[in-house]
């Protein structure tokens, strides 16, 4: 049985990859502020990524109950903005940059000494959530552009670091997709239907959560190793 802890577990893409995983027959261990009901055989914590000591408890979780962990994904995530980049409040940039950003760090750095250890790390994965905010230049959301970027240099930086110990680290993008994070976005603009985001995406639709998260799901699969240090789009044809 393969073992994958999961942070942004109680809503959106993070609670669909709970799903998708665990139909897949993995053991997951959900992390989020808020509380959920786990998939039969799985478990969910109550913890804030900006706390590593609350990640390094779902990891102990995990190698505790299962003993080994083979999969992290990093879905954590919070979006401010709505004003230009010199209006931004200084409370809302350094949010995304704790959630959004170091939430990533904290999850890998509690995830793959854990990985390292394990019965088969060539097997291991890490993957982070980043959006296609992180390839795009988005009106009046420059801190969480920022974060996003971010997210992608940390999984890069991780995937060298982890030369020759075959633990991979990837990142996904999505596009819109139909979550509680595009109503905020939705909010920020002043937009009363999220749909109307289907125009900028070559598909002319929103995605659906599950849609991204199938696309996780293989980044955490053995067969994904060739995706090692890359950014996956996920985003349905995005163009701004």
């Amino acid at each position: 049985m393969r073992v994958a802890l999961v942070t942004g577990a109680a809503g959106g893409i993070g609670t669909a990859t709970v799903r998708r995983l665990a139909g897949q027959g993995y053991a997951v261990v959900g992390v989020d502020l808020r509380d959920a009901t786990p998939p039969e055989g799985s478990a969910h914590l109550v913890a804030d990524v900006r706390d590593r000591g609350g990640l390094q408890e779902a990891v102990d979780l995990a190698l505790e109950r299962w003993g080994r962990l083979d999969v992290a994904v990093a879905a954590a995530a919070v979006i401010r903005g709505g004003q230009p980049l010199w209006e931004a409040p200084d409370d809302e940039t350094q949010e995304m940059w704790d959630v959004d950003v170091r939430g990533v760090w904290h999850t890998a750095a509690v995830a793959v000494p854990a990985m390292l250890a394990g019965p088969d790390p060539s097997g291991c994965r890490f993957v982070a959530v980043a959006s296609a905010a992180a390839s795009y230049g988005l009106f009046h959301l420059a801190g969480y552009n920022a974060a996003k970027h971010a997210v992608v240099g940390v999984v890069k930086g991780l995937a060298a670091d982890l030369v020759g110990t075959g633990v991979t680290a990837v990142a996904v993008s999505p596009g819109s997709t139909n979550t509680p994070m595009l109503d905020a976005t939705a909010e920020l603009y002043g937009i009363s239907d999220p749909v109307s985001f289907a125009s900028n995406q070559l598909l002319r639709r929103v995605l659906d959560p599950d849609e991204v998260a199938a696309t996780i799901a293989f980044c955490c699969s053995p067969d994904a190793a060739a995706l090692n240090g890359s950014v996956v789009s996920a985003d349905g044809g995005f163009r701004p």
